[in-house]
């Protein structure tokens, strides 16, 4: 078999990247040329592996422009055995001073089509066979205009009144149901939004909604309209019976702003939560597999 040759690109070598058939063409995400254009890609973070001249394996890591955090694997496609992935990604992580995350993204319910586990299994292993350990799964899912479902009376809504309200109700909230972009918060300002969401998000109190019953604080959702896309970037509940309300309220809410699709994340474990968002009108369009560096 031809030696393998693992190398990072030099600058000018796009088309070399591009070269390589992408494997999930139905799975949406940034073109590398975009990516290079707006600063996240860079050629020294990008890695190819080649046999006699072909790309077999490539790997992009990126890092947002003024991000704090260090870079992830974001596009990682493998056209060999396991162990030729790993040897890539091991060269890599060398050069790069260590493992980094990597985001599996594939399309949604992709273990249940055989098509896309054929394509999957081998980054996959190849990213274990390097050292990295997966730590749990998140899924992408969108709304793009289905009727919302009634609401029962039982709760009202309101805006939040300002952020030290807010600051109080995310303090409350043990485990929030949907939080939109937590590894990029992460990686790019170092931020939990599982506790400090004001600290990314900046979009103004009145944004966030609270839900009611009595009178009382039961849930709290945080909406954006004005980012890349409308998204539910946080939706945390002190009584797991306003769920549904509070996502079609949140979703209301941003369709009477001129929404015509809204984005939400949720960890795949959380089933009660990735079954409501599916009956208020969500539909999975991606999973996204989390390996970080192993101990």
């Amino acid at each position: 078999m031809t030696d393998l040759v693992v190398r990072p690109l030099a600058a000018g070598e796009e088309n070399l990247f591009d070269s390589m058939p992408d494997p999930l063409p139905q799975l949406r995400q940034v073109a590398y040329t975009d990516g290079l254009a707006g600063g996240g890609y860079r050629p020294e973070r990008t890695w190819v592996a080649l046999r006699g001249g072909r790309v077999v394996a490539r790997a992009a890591w990126v890092l947002p422009p003024g991000a704090i955090g260090e870079p992830w694997l974001e596009r990682f496609d493998l056209a060999a055995e396991p162990e030729a992935g790993a040897t890539l990604l091991r060269a890599a992580h060398e050069a790069l001073g260590g493992p980094r995350r990597y985001y599996a993204g594939l399309p949604a319910h992709w273990r249940h089509r055989a098509e896309v586990l054929a394509v999957a299994e081998a980054p996959m292993a190849a990213a274990r066979l390097a050292g990295l350990v997966e730590q749990g799964e998140r899924l992408r899912l969108t709304w793009t205009g289905a009727p919302l479902p009634a609401f029962s009376g039982r709760y009202t809504f309101r805006p939040a009144a300002d952020h030290a309200e807010i600051n109080d109700l995310v303090a409350r909230i043990a485990r929030p149901d949907v939080l939109t972009g937590r590894e990029v918060a992460l990686a790019v300002r170092g931020v939990d939004l599982a506790t400090d969401p004001l600290a990314w998000l900046n979009s103004p109190a009145g944004a966030w909604r609270i839900a009611l019953r009595a009178g009382e604080p039961v849930g709290l959702v945080g909406t954006a309209g004005d980012a890349c896309y409308p998204l539910i970037a946080y939706l945390g509940l002190l009584d797991e019976a306003v769920r549904a309300e509070l996502l079609a309220e949140a979703v209301r809410v941003l369709a009477e702003g001129g929404a015509r699709e809204v984005v939400a994340d949720a960890d795949a474990h959380r089933v009660a939560t990735v079954a409501e968002l599916e009956r208020t009108g969500f539909r999975q369009v991606r999973s996204r597999i989390v390996f970080a560096p192993g101990a």
